[in-house]
Parts: structure tokens; sequence; C-alpha cells
């Protein structure tokens, strides 16, 4: 009966993932029709517009060249018009001569008739009949301004949609997720030499199947890509995976996007948890900051007004609900506050920044017993290093109420390396990747991580993969032999 039962419950599981996957694609088929008719449209509109601006340079091309054959007509009449002028003007002159010349043949007198013979001559030989062209100046064929568009019109009527580029194809197997960067590689599925750059976009997801067209965050868009591969930078991995598509761009369209591809992005995120901090610590999301005004007048410890009716036991205060875990908020000298998500296995890596003016704080981890009165460091159930700036800046490893203190520079950034299952945790200059110090024990319940500061604020980074910097120097420590010190011990 049991194992009929699930056996049946797997079933169940299987068609609820399986209804789930077609719901999803019901999705994405109803979202394809709804952009096929947006963008028939959008190509529909596009279209005209193109054609409207062909009709607008035809028509504007029409109007020179019509201009050019009437300015070149006017110029030709202007030129006849005047050989016509001049034409009138000689024959009028020559007329007047001719007259003259036939009355001068009646002249009997012999010496008057040579006076009006030589007068005649002269005039003949100055006369603007003799000197004028017979040859029109222009000619009025108007063959030079004709022209022939049948090359043009096979063009047009050749005329056909762009070519379009094909979607690339990820290659899941090239692309690498480390360091908080993705790298993305992807190719053509054929040659095409007229592609210019491409179009990568990446989102965030928990989803680990096909991507979602329902409640999933908007795509990051990076554009003019000209490689087949793209390093994304400083990610923070706050989601379980990454999404990311390519489309192909040539001069005047972008292909399909390619099928998108789901890299999966491990990394370790927590917040901080302020129902369960002290008093005096003003904590938001992953920011604590030393706060001395805090809790005055909510919580009395010590004193005749503990013991009236009205005041609440500083076990339990009207602040806010109980933590995780139902545990006691940080009282006393213990200004902690610890992060909302238990380690339990694997290698986890964050980082803290402390103010300039932070006079005193802790980093590390702890189990969850640590007492309400308990500082990071002091118990045999935390670890963690602590930076003391008041009149000199010293930095300490402590455990168990034992220090020791570390000859290194105190970075201004600290980064976190937790290795659960191997029983590590290292402190790293979080700039330079410089290994501060390092505690070898057997964790034996699941840690926290915790967090103390007086007088300054502490910044949490969290969503961090382990830096493959950080990798390397564990890989080396590992294989020292011998290289144990006086804090290192098995955890109970």
């Amino acid at each position: 009966m049991d194992e009929q039962r699930e056996t049946l419950q797997r079933i169940v599981s299987t068609l609820a993932n399986k209804n789930d996957e077609i719901h999803n694609f019901i999705d994405i088929l109803n979202n394809t029709i709804k952009n096929v008719q947006v963008n028939s449209s959008s190509a529909i509109s596009e279209l005209d517009e193109e054609f409207d601006r062909l009709y607008s340079v035809l028509y504007e091309m029409s109007g020179t060249m019509a201009n050019t054959i009437r300015q070149e007509a006017a110029h030709k009449i202007q030129a006849l018009q005047d050989q016509l002028s001049q034409c009138h003007n000689a024959l009028e002159s020559s007329e007047e001569l001719l007259e003259l010349a036939t009355q001068s043949l009646d002249i009997k007198d012999p010496v008057e008739f040579l006076k009006a013979g030589r007068e005649i001559k002269d005039r003949v030989t100055v006369a603007s009949a003799f000197r004028l062209s017979l040859k029109p100046e222009v000619s009025d064929s108007m063959t030079h301004l004709m022209v022939d568009f049948s090359m043009e019109r096979h063009m047009l009527q050749a005329m056909k949609f762009l070519p379009v580029p094909r979607a690339p194809e990820i290659d899941v197997a090239a692309s690498v997720v480390a360091d908080n960067c993705i790298t993305v590689s992807w190719g053509m599925p054929e040659e095409d030499s007229r592609i210019d750059h491409f179009v990568l976009e990446y989102r965030k997801t928990n989803f680990g199947g096909l991507p979602r067209v329902k409640d999933e965050q908007h795509w990051e868009v990076i554009d003019n890509i000209k490689a087949t591969e793209y390093t994304i930078l400083g990610l923070k991995f706050d989601k379980k995976y990454v999404n990311v598509r390519v489309k192909a761009c040539n001069k005047a369209v972008a292909g399909e996007y390619s099928d998108p591809a789901t890299l999966e992005t491990k990394a370790f995120v927590f917040s901080l948890d302020s129902t369960s901090s002290h008093l005096n610590l003003k904590v938001e999301d992953t920011y604590v900051e030393w706060d001395p005004t805090g809790g005055k007048g909510q919580l009395k410890i010590k004193g005749k007004e503990n013991k009236s009716s009205g005041t609440l036991s500083p076990k339990r205060t009207s602040v806010g609900p109980p933590a995780r875990g139902s545990r006691d908020r940080f009282v006393g000298e213990s200004y902690t506050v610890l992060g909302d998500t238990t380690i339990e296995s694997g290698q986890h890596y964050w980082e803290v920044k402390a103010q300039k003016d932070c006079k005193s704080y802790s980093v590390g981890v702890t189990y969850r017993n640590l007492g309400k009165f308990d500082q990071l460091g002091k118990t045999s159930s935390s670890w963690c290093i602590h930076i003391n700036n008041w009149l000199q800046t010293i930095l300490s490893a402590k455990h168990s109420n034992k220090t020791k203190t570390l000859d290194v520079p105190v970075p201004d950034r600290v980064g976190v390396y937790c290795d659960f299952d191997g029983g590590q945790l290292s402190f790293y200059n979080a700039n330079s990747k410089e290994l501060l110090y390092t505690f070898r024990t057997k964790f034996t319940q699941p840690l926290l991580p915790g967090f103390m500061t007086w007088c300054g604020g502490l910044t949490v980074s969290t969503g961090l993969q382990v830096p493959s910097a950080v990798s390397m120097v564990q890989k080396s420590e590992n294989r020292l032999s011998g290289s144990t010190n006086s804090l290192n011990n098995i955890a109970y």
C-alpha cells in the first residue's frame, strides 16, 4: 500500500510538472501569436513609410530634372532670339543700302555717280549683313537631356525583402560561469559575411526549465557586440539561473533570437536577520550600523523599572516578531546580527566592507546556539576575525575565547570563505585575495554568518561565487602539511 502510494505520488508530481510545462508553452504560443500580429502591422507600416520615402525621392528627382530641361530650353530660345534680332537689324540695314544702290544707278553726272559708288562700296564693306552667321548658334535637339530608367525599373521590379540573418546557436558547453561573470559563446549555423554585430540579452530567474513568459524579470540588453563571445562582468547571483539569448544584425535588419540557454549560477545569498539583532544595531537588508540610541525606553535590564508591571523581560521585546528558529535578541555587549540563511554543506563566499570610521567589528560564522549575551569568537561554537581601530589598528583571529594577533595589513574589505564539508573557514583581503587566516575544524551543526560592530557600520555583499583566486589559494593551502595553529580544533 505504501509503495503504491509513493508510486502514485511520483506520478502526480510528474503530471503536475508536465502540466506546468504545457501551461508555460501555451503562454509562449499565445505570446508569439500576439507578437506576430504586432510585428506584421509594424512591418506593413515600415513598408508604407519606405515607399513614401521612395515616392518622395522620385518626385523630387522628377522636379529637379524637369527644371533642368526648362532651363536648357530657355537658354537656347534666348540665344536664338538674340540671333534673330541681329538678323532683323542686318536685313533692315541691307535693304536700306540696296535701295540707295538702286537709286544711284540713275545718276547721270559722272562725278556724282563715282562719288555715290564709292560711298555705297564703303557702306557695303562694313555692313552687318556680310558679317552675320547664317547658322543657328544652338541646336533644337534636346536628346542630351533624355533619360532611360529601364535599368532602374528592372531593379525596382526585382526588389525583395531584405535578407534576415539566421538565429545564432549558443554553445552552452563553451559558456562559462565563474567569478560572478558569465562568458557566453555562440556561432552561426552558416557563414554570413553581411552580419555587422550581435545583441546579447540576459535575465535572472529561479526557474531552471524553458524561460517563462509570465512572472519573469525584463531582459537586460547588451548591443553592438562584434565577436561571437562576450563576458558579462560583475553580476550579483541572487537567482539560481540566468537565461541568455543572442540575435544577429546586419546593416539594416535584426534576425530572430537564438533558442534561450539557461545557465546555473551557484552563489550564497542571504540577508541580515533584523528580528534577533541587538537593539543598538540598525539593520537594513545587508547593511548594519551601530545606533547608540536604539532600544531606549523599550528594554530595561537593570533597575527598579524592570520590576514594575508593563515592562517586558529582556528575553522578549516588543520590537518585531521572533527570528527564524525563535531565537532571542542579542543584548548586553553582544552587538551582534546574524545572517538569515544557514550553511549546511558546500563552499560559500561573501564579503564585508566597514565604514572608514568603524571602531570595532567582527566577521565570522557561528552555530545557531550562540547565546544572546555571547560575542563572536568567545565561544566554542563561533569563529571570527576581529578588527580594533581604537588607539591602533589590530587584526586578530578569535575562537573559543582565544585570540591570535595577525601580523598582516588590515584590508578595507574582507572576504569570507567557508568550506562546510572540508571544515575550513578562511578570511581574505577581498581586493588582493591575500589569505589573512584559516580555521580548520569539523563543523557538526549548520552555520550562520555572524557580524558584530560598535561605533560604525558594515556592508555585506552576498550573491557571490567563490573567486577563482580564492579557490587556487585554498587548493595550495590544502596541499601544505602541518599548517595548523593553536586556534584550530574539533567543534562539537
